[in-house]
């Protein structure tokens, strides 16, 4: 925790401790993406965030409406009530003091719903990567295993490894809770499945908590997961292959052909009737077309397993 964050709690965290039942979805966002920041300082920090940039904004903002008269720019031609024609004169004043509130409530209404979003988005980011690396996690436990290790000194030495990923953080916390806080094997798995983002994870320690209470052969079931998780990770890799060339081809469709087709008709057109700012060849160019790409980017970087 650093100043700033314990400047936060220490101005809002008591009133944040009452409402953890109103954000308990961000509660679990945050144990899932592993984030060391307790809940009622991350909270705190994204209120404050939230007013600091709001103001910052707002002030700024504010400042270049009234230095350009920006609000004195918009004409209205229409009927309006004789009562509003006497604030006509001081359009100035109140088209910035609009304009700053507005710039307020969005800034600031952006930057918090940032801080809710962004454990949701990391817990997610780890779920993909949990779910890449846990088969070969599970082949090194395998191996561990057979040369007889005990399940708990098998997890210590997962988590000490640096090159399964994620699934080398779920083993930390659980040799965490076995080694720090004196919780048996058990126990560990089951708060780890608990809080793990990832469904094959999740799925993967309740069956080593069932294997080691029945007292059934653990080998054979980090081997059995090993090879079903592989098999799944396969089939999910041709999946995404073929979505993915079905993107490439409404890519092509769309952004290429379309935008192309579209460009050479709206340029015909404005040869035609003489227009010398075709607005809508412009909107074309450069907001269609560099908004559907990032568009495109961001649907296949959100779609693409870890690899």
């Amino acid at each position: 925790m650093n100043s700033f964050e314990r400047f936060c709690f220490n101005l809002l965290g008591k009133r944040v401790k009452a409402k953890r039942d109103d954000y308990a979805t961000l509660r679990n966002d945050l144990i899932s993406a592993r984030f060391k920041t307790p809940f009622e300082v991350y909270l705190s920090t994204a209120y404050i965030s939230s007013i600091i940039v709001g103001l910052s904004f707002a002030i700024v903002i504010g400042i270049i409406s009234w230095v350009f008269q920006l609000p004195t720019l918009i004409k209205y031609k229409g009927a309006v009530p004789e009562i509003l024609v006497g604030f006509s004169a001081y359009s100035l004043v109140i088209g910035t003091i609009f304009i700053t509130i507005f710039s307020l409530l969005v800034f600031g209404g952006l930057t918090y719903l940032a801080f809710i979003l962004y454990p949701g988005l990391e817990a997610g980011n780890r779920r993909r990567n949990i779910d890449a690396s846990l088969p070969y996690a599970i082949n090194y436990i395998t191996s561990m295993s057979t040369a007889g290790i005990t399940p708990a000194e098998v997890f210590r030495l997962l988590g000490s490894s640096t090159i399964y990923g994620q699934s080398a953080v779920e083993a930390r916390y659980i040799a965490r809770e076995i080694d720090i806080f004196g919780r048996d094997l058990i126990d560990a798995l089951r708060l780890v499945s608990a809080s793990t983002p990832s469904r094959r994870m999740k799925e993967f320690l309740q069956g080593t908590m069932a294997s080691v209470s029945s007292g059934g052969n653990i080998t054979d079931y980090f081997r059995t997961k090993a090879e079903q998780y592989s098999l799944e990770n396969r089939q999910t890799q041709k999946m995404f292959l073929e979505t993915l060339a079905l993107v490439s081809e409404s890519y092509v469709t769309a952004m290429v052909a379309g935008t192309l087709f579209l460009i050479i008709l709206q340029s015909i057109m404005s040869v035609l009737s003489g227009d010398n700012r075709p607005m809508f060849l412009y909107a074309v160019i450069y907001v269609m077309i560099p908004l559907g790409s990032i568009m495109f980017v961001i649907m296949i970087s959100s779609m693409t397993p870890e690899s």
